[in-house]
């Protein structure tokens, strides 16, 4: 798959059925909801909150990462087919640009690189106010199963 043949939309993905993974897992933990599945993004939410601060109440990067690393590897687990074909994170980075203390940030994934063994997409987090609160890049390895 290619990223001028990539369509989340065209095959029927809704933030519901991406919701539905989160139970059990960080995803949930941390609060994160899926909001929009676009051609080629997909768009999640996280609250700043006492499960996402730090211990001088601003928002954890850490928290922003695995919301990055969420967003990233979703999206690439879409891109497969999940019968022969599963995807794991092969390296992520974050800077970390503005510091929040409240409210939501909103992650949106887009693709730079959709590979037969790799995919590197790109995940913008911002605030309520749309500023820019962390821009991360995320590797992801496809690896065939046994």
């Amino acid at each position: 798959m290619s990223i001028q043949n990539l369509s989340f939309v065209d095959k029927g993905i809704t933030p519901d059925a991406l919701n539905e993974l989160g139970p059990n897992t960080l995803a949930e933990t941390l609060g994160i909801k899926f909001t929009h599945v676009g051609k080629t993004t997909l768009t999640a939410t996280m609250p700043v909150d006492h499960r996402t601060h730090q211990p001088y109440g601003l928002l954890h990067g850490g928290a922003s990462v695995a919301l990055a690393e969420t967003l990233g590897s979703v999206a690439s687990s879409l891109c497969l087919d999940q019968k022969v074909q599963y995807c794991v994170g092969l390296e992520i980075n974050a800077n970390h640009v503005k510091s929040a203390r409240e409210g939501i940030v909103t992650g949106i994934v887009s693709p730079i690189h959709i590979g037969k063994r790799t995919h590197i997409w790109e995940i913008r987090i911002t605030n309520d106010k749309a500023e820019l609160i962390c821009i991360s890049r995320i590797a992801v390895a496809v690896i065939d199963k046994r």
